[in-house]
């Protein structure tokens, strides 16, 4: 049994959808496949600004919905110039409930009407590449992860029941496996009341590990647009290295650093199964990629990872005493309720200090809250970069013209907030 999952760079377009085809074909497996699909290319966004526009009363609504439906057609149209294939009547159904929510003023909360649209792009996307998969001879069966993936109801962050998800993949999934290819869609999930929700921004890797997991699959293959797991994003740095073979440990401590390689609820399901993930190129389907084991191989050289966009604050009690447990189990408890994720902190004996993606609307909340008890200092603008395996080299090789805000150390990791010297305060 095996489990392979394919973003939306991988699906972004018919010759996308072609070589996923490709791939499958080549490897010839008839059955014991799971094909785990993201939306294509970049569709969540543009949901995300459609489900934007109509919590806002904007009047552009259906000019959205309108463009990714027409992105989507044009794809089928590529793929089945024969405009009677079930595909096209199949996917036009996938989008009317999308329109019947439109035409309706909303009366739900934000984030589970956030899910009920967002979702699409999934189910649409898996059913293109299934319809394809079939045309070209595979034996596909098409299914829908909301009768797999058991969540509670929290919308855009839904916490999987794992106990009757792994129930229902073993008694219902697992013997479609044994008679074919089944394609299915990663991010998804729903609640006992059959409301669909989503497990996280990027959760699609989360799903396919899920999956695996639950399956006790053999492996987990993502295929990504990269010739593997690299030791920096070619973005920031012109020369990077692949890394062929990676820890458990070492993933999850780049996924929770913020490599976007890798979403970072991934490992911990395979991990507790000892399942071997695999990194590999949907551009080069032949190259050896990244393996990800429970062997204990460090790094072979340093990793760098870089987050723009971040927020500082410094929080100090207002009498200056000490930051003690009390004051920081109130503090926690504040950015819980605000959804905001640290990514990295430092405190001493009378200061707390946070870093986290900058977005206005929680910020600002945030430190009104903070602000009834704490004296709170912030900046905005800055970046963050964590090395992992880190030496004085490397460290100057990115804070060169650097004015630095924050630096902490562990024995393997150094982080580091800064900001451009020219910046002004």
């Amino acid at each position: 049994m095996e489990v392979y999952k394919f973003g939306g760079a991988s699906v972004k377009d018919a010759e996308g959808v072609r070589n996923l085809a490709k791939i499958i074909k080549e490897r010839n497996q008839k059955n014991n496949l799971l094909i785990v699909i993201s939306a294509m290319g970049k569709m969540t966004n543009k949901l995300e600004e459609l489900t934007k526009a109509y919590l806002s009363g904007l009047n552009d609504t259906h000019e959205i919905l309108e463009e990714v439906k027409q992105f989507h057609f044009n794809i089928i149209s590529e793929l089945f110039p024969d405009h009677s294939n079930p595909v096209y009547n199949d996917v036009a159904n996938s989008f009317v409930e999308i329109d019947w929510l439109l035409e309706e003023e909303p009366d739900n909360a934000a984030d589970y009407i956030y899910d009920q649209i967002v979702s699409i792009g999934e189910i649409v996307s898996t059913k293109i590449a299934a319809a394809y998969l079939n045309e070209t001879g595979c034996n596909v069966q098409w299914v829908d992860a909301r009768n797999f993936i058991h969540t509670d109801n929290s919308y855009r962050e839904a916490q999987v029941n794992w106990e009757k998800t792994e129930q229902e993949i073993q008694k219902k999934l697992a013997p479609v496996l044994e008679k074919c290819v089944a394609v299915t869609q990663g991010f998804i999930g729903s609640t006992s009341e059959n409301f669909t929700t989503t497990l996280g921004r990027d959760g699609s890797d989360y799903s396919a590990a899920i999956f695996a997991s639950c399956l006790d699959a053999s492996s987990l293959t993502i295929w990504k647009d990269v010739p593997g797991v690299l030791n920096a994003d070619p973005k920031w740095f012109d020369e990077t290295e692949r890394i062929p073979r990676l820890s458990y440990h070492d993933a999850i401590e780049l996924a929770y650093y913020g490599a976007t390689i890798i979403h970072p609820k991934t490992i911990k399901p395979i991990q507790n199964k000892n399942i071997p993930l695999y990194v590999r190129s949907f551009l080069d389907h032949t190259a050896e990629g990244t393996d990800i084991t429970g062997e204990n191989n460090h790094l072979p050289v340093p990793s760098f990872i870089f987050k723009v966009n971040q927020a500082l604050i410094s929080i100090f009690p207002k009498d200056f005493s000490f930051i003690i447990e009390e004051n920081l189990s109130d503090i926690f408890s504040l950015f819980h309720k605000h959804k905001v994720k640290i990514t990295t902190m430092l405190n001493s004996a009378i200061s707390f200090s946070v870093s986290f993606d900058h977005d206005p609307k929680k910020l600002e909340a945030l430190i009104a809250d903070l602000s009834q008890h704490y004296k709170v200092k912030y900046n905005t603008g800055l970046e963050l970069v964590t090395i992992r395996y880190y030496n004085q080299q490397t460290i100057d090789r990115v804070t060169v013209n650097k004015n630095i805000l924050l630096e902490v150390k562990s024995r393997y990791t150094c982080q580091i907030v800064m900001r451009d010297k020219t910046t002004v305060e």
